[in-house]
């Protein structure tokens, strides 16, 4: 062994130290020491492998979208927002979060003579064209002609089965062709004492309703259709479209015009949506 460690290499380096210049400490003291350094800076880095396993499996490389800035339905922009700033505006086209189509609807839902007068200073904002009145003739003849007739004489059907239901007003009479556009329209969402509310007739389709209403009441250069849109059982163009607003109105805002039915103490339902 030692004339291995003595023996000199070709490129004249000593693989250990001559027998002349003893060395403090031998080749094996020497690796032995090396070895032991190293298994103590490997362990800690093993470990460390093994640590950082689990935590890296707990990430969430994708959120699938759900973590990102968005506003909620019917939230209010300046004390929902974390930064304390109001959002950007809507894309156009996008889903409303005011429950209107424009924020000058966005009035009470409340049936009071006091909310409806709040009505009378919206502007109708579509004009009273071909394409409008006929699809307010289609919403009319739907929802309204069962009360109010089809010539909007108060002569409907219900009033034909019986007197007693003969309480809608005709649309003909002075001080229904004086009101203005917007508070027809607002009662057609809201209702009224004896009216139940209206307002899953969509925004922009109730203002054509309201244009078809005139036009019955003759305030239109050329006359209107009257009498069904369809025939039993036709379904495509004589029925209503898709809603572009979502839900008509949220269950907190929302207040019955027709008290809950109540039956053994429980009530069994809050009136017309």
């Amino acid at each position: 062994m030692r004339a291995f460690l003595a023996r000199t290499t070709e490129s004249g380096w000593n693989a250990c130290p001559s027998a002349s210049r003893k060395p403090k400490r031998s080749c094996a003291r020497l690796a032995r020491r090396r070895y032991a350094v190293s298994n103590n800076l490997v362990a800690p880095r093993v470990w460390a492998a093994f640590a950082f396993v689990p935590l890296v499996g707990a990430c969430s490389w994708f959120t699938d979208f759900k973590q990102q800035p968005s506003v909620g339905p019917w939230q209010n922009y300046s004390t929902d927002s974390a930064a304390g700033r109001g959002f950007r505006g809507q894309p156009a086209g996008s889903v409303s979060t005011t429950g209107a189509a424009v924020p000058g609807f966005a009035i009470s839902y409340s049936n009071s003579l006091a909310t409806a007068d709040s009505f009378s200073v919206v502007t109708n904002p579509t004009t009273a064209d071909a394409k409008s009145l006929a699809n307010g003739h289609k919403y009319y003849a739907i929802n309204c002609t069962v009360c109010h007739g089809d010539l909007g004489d108060g002569n409907g059907a219900l009033r034909q089965v019986n007197m007693a239901y003969g309480f809608s007003p005709s649309l003909l009479l002075d001080v229904t062709k004086g009101r203005t556009d917007g508070y027809i329209w607002g009662h057609i969402r809201n209702g009224g004492v004896l009216m139940p509310s209206y307002n899953r007739i969509e925004e922009m389709d109730r203002w054509d309703v309201v244009n078809y209403v005139r036009g019955l009441q003759g305030k239109l250069a050329q006359p209107v259709q009257t009498g069904a849109v369809g025939l039993p059982g036709e379904t495509g163009g004589k029925l209503p479209g898709a809603t572009t607003i979502g839900p008509t109105v949220p269950s907190k805002y929302f207040r019955s015009t027709i008290a809950p039915t109540t039956v053994g103490g429980v009530k069994k339902g809050e009136g017309h949506p």
